[in-house]
């Protein structure tokens, strides 16, 4: 679970999003107002409605986490990868050279 994943799941159950829904719902249906299969696609909607408020609130703590570490000047994953590749291949290259070196 990212870290994004789990501020999503936290405000949504910090906010009571879902038991709210269920509990709306459920009212809804024990007044007659819904049937129980009209309930369920009420659920399902706002569960959906939700999971995409989600990912919108992802993507925006991403896109600011981003921002926040290349203002800080912080090398993001894929630059660190990079890096680790460049410094293994480097280091072969320099053993290749010292062993060529004491043979030669």
């Amino acid at each position: 679970m990212t870290i994004n994943e789990m501020i999503h799941k936290t405000l949504m159950a910090g906010l009571g999003v879902p038991e709210k829904i269920n509990e709306v719902v459920d009212e809804l249906v024990k007044k007659g107002e819904l049937s129980e299969s009209q309930g369920a696609n009420l659920i399902r909607e706002c569960s959906e409605k939700v999971s995409r408020t989600g990912d919108e609130i992802n993507k925006t703590v991403s896109d600011l986490i981003d921002r926040a570490l290349e203002k800080m000047n912080i090398p993001t994953r894929d630059e660190v990868g990079k890096l680790n590749k460049k410094i293994t291949t480097l280091s072969s290259k320099i053993k290749k050279l010292e062993e060529s070196s004491k043979a030669g």
